[in-house]
């Protein structure tokens, strides 16, 4: 095998080897370039039209010559005269075909020139141009019939590339259209499973970073006519989280205003941006995006995506569609879980101010009706001027005293028990059943603790001793005033880092998914729920009711003695430095 056909191959294995477009276009004319001895070597690619050269890749000029020659050559003179006939064309002088042009200022000298269409799949794909052979000759019929050759190998390999890469890119569509999907599902099961506002804005920040691969995705929302900078994900200071913006004369007050999303690759969109926007907190950026988030055609705020990581820092159409379709999905997502919040706040209020109506009532029925009566008996007893009179009037006096002390002390310990702070939650619990079973009803009650039981030295937090008190409280409530209940049980049980708190009674039930106006049941779910407990209510008509709530236990830290000499065998005491109570059992009935 000859040296030049040995070249040939050595060539064609190199080409054909490679399976990106790009490399395979770069190779192509190298080795051209390399078969014929040609000092510049060029490839110009053809736009839709087959009409011009879209592309126009070269070799053998440096840097400096190509920024002097300026725009690069669309397929004139005697470049087009391949267009027009897609054949091998050799010339000993360029100059003096008659369809040639000359060259623009600082072009090199050029005279003598081979060019080779390319044809892929039976279609014109471009042509390669060779020019100024080495050592001054023509290009030889060799030379033509090498190139030829590598011709018809460089439509095999751009075929091939071009293939792999149009399958490639499909794959990646795919992939990111699934991962769309994907976000998408994580958002809509959030917004089943998760309605705090944090928490679905942390997700949101996350999977949208993730799906235009930003630098850093931010969201900013409507409030009070500002932006509050919400959520954030990447390369960002956290001191920007909670920073209010003006609205006015932003980026995104555009994209709110006209419902369609903006790009910051705009001059006139980067420098408000970078004056008004989360440029000014140090946020700064090449390009980006800024989606309006909608629901109902209502606004709710923009996300702000940042500087393309890869391929960037641009962001493509298809990044604006796939964060346009991933935004109506967290519009729905934020919208629904600030609703969740206001309805909440709602609920709290009017709860608390049942609540106070509550305790107004109780003060006015009990307390101050019999004080009334007592300032009306003393009064009359004045006005009459009889000694027994005013004696009788004095000794009703003092048991109308000691009745209201009676019924304030009570109201007051329904409140909040002392004993629940001085003596912890069980003596709590069981002085609640104590009094429970006074209203004809038998309470019994099991409370086993470990720190009452002397297993552990330290109490629970005391957020965690309030919530066990105050459901077995309204769970005992419900049971007297609304259940007509004869018979509860009460347990209170902890394992394995596990609180357990169970109240059984045989009254009249309810049904627990009814809308009502009392705090009963709504501030028991808010109670677990803030202390990442369980729930569940189970009751009916005529069948009872059973409450029974679960707790991660959570214990208030052991304090530590200066006093070196102080805290030996102080392991059966408690963190206040009193020995824990023995385990209570207690049937009050």
């Amino acid at each position: 095998m000859s040296s030049a056909a040995r070249s040939v191959v050595d060539i064609a294995r190199s080409v054909l080897s490679e399976l990106d477009l790009e490399t395979v276009l770069h190779r192509v004319v190298d080795s051209a370039r390399e078969l014929t001895g040609a000092r510049y070597a060029a490839l110009g690619v053809l736009g839709e039209s087959r009409t011009e050269l879209s592309r126009f890749i070269t070799t053998g000029i440096d840097d400096i010559t190509r920024a002097q020659i300026g725009a690069l050559p669309r397929g004139r003179g005697v470049l087009g005269e391949l267009i027009a006939n897609p054949a091998p064309l050799r010339l000993k002088k360029v100059g003096a075909h008659p369809r040639s042009y000359g060259f623009p200022h600082g072009h090199p000298p050029m005279d003598t020139f081979l060019g080779v269409p390319i044809l892929v799949a039976g279609r014109p794909f471009g042509n390669l141009y060779l020019t100024e052979k080495e050592g001054g000759g023509e290009f030889t019929d060799a030379d033509e019939q090498s190139v030829l050759v590598l011709a018809e190998l460089a439509s095999l390999a751009i075929d091939h590339a071009s293939r792999y890469t149009g399958a490639s890119r499909r794959r990646d569509e795919l992939e990111r259209t699934v991962a769309t999907l994907d976000a998408t599902t994580q958002i809509t099961r959030a917004v089943g499973a998760e309605t705090d506002l944090k928490v679905v804005l942390e997700l949101i920040v996350k999977r949208g970073r993730a799906l235009v691969d930003a630098r850093a995705l931010a969201i900013e929302l409507l409030q009070d006519g500002e932006l509050v900078v919400a959520a954030g994900a990447g390369e960002m200071r956290r001191e920007i989280l909670n920073h209010r913006l003006p609205l006015q004369d932003t980026v995104a007050s555009a994209a709110l205003r006209t419902r369609a999303t903006q790009r910051l690759d705009d001059e006139l969109n980067r420098a408000r941006y970078e004056e008004r926007g989360l440029g000014m907190l140090g946020l700064h950026s090449k390009a980006g995006l800024v989606v309006p988030l909608l629901f109902q055609n209502h606004p709710y705020g923009v996300i702000v995506a940042v500087d393309r990581l890869h391929e960037g820092p641009s962001f493509s159409a298809e990044d604006t569609r796939l964060l346009e379709a991933f935004a109506a999905s967290a519009g729905i997502a934020i919208a629904t879980a600030q609703s969740v919040a206001s309805e909440h706040r709602r609920q709290r209020l009017a709860a608390a101010e049942a609540e106070r109506q509550h305790w107004a009532r109780e003060l006015h029925d009990e307390t101050l009706q019999s004080l009334s009566a007592l300032r009306v008996g003393l009064s009359t007893a004045k006005r009459s001027e009889q000694p027994e009179a005013l004696d009788r009037a004095v000794s009703g006096a003092i048991e109308h005293l000691e009745d209201s002390i009676t019924n304030l002390r009570a109201l007051i310990t329904d409140l909040r028990p002392a004993s629940l702070d001085e003596l912890g939650t069980g003596a709590a619990v069981q002085a609640l059943c104590e009094r429970a079973s006074g209203h004809d009803m038998q309470v019994d009650a099991i409370i086993d603790l470990a720190y009452e039981d002397g297993r552990e030295p330290t109490r629970h937090t005391p957020e965690l001793e309030t919530a066990i008190y105050r459901i077995a409280q309204e769970a005992l409530t419900n049971a007297i005033k609304h259940g007509n209940a004869k018979r509860v049980a009460v347990e209170i049980k902890e394992r394995g880092g596990e609180v357990r708190v169970l109240v059984r009674d045989d009254g009249d039930g309810f049904d627990p998914d009814a809308r009502t106006k009392g705090f009963g049941l709504l501030g028991m779910r808010e109670r677990v729920q803030l202390l990442d407990g369980t729930l569940r209510i189970d009751s009916s008509r005529q069948s009872g009711t059973t409450i029974s709530a679960s707790f991660p236990v959570l214990r208030r830290p052991l304090a530590v003695s200066a006093d070196p000499q102080v805290g030996q065998g102080l392991g059966s005491f408690r963190d206040d430095g009193v020995p824990p109570p023995a385990s209570i059992g207690i049937n009050p009935a």
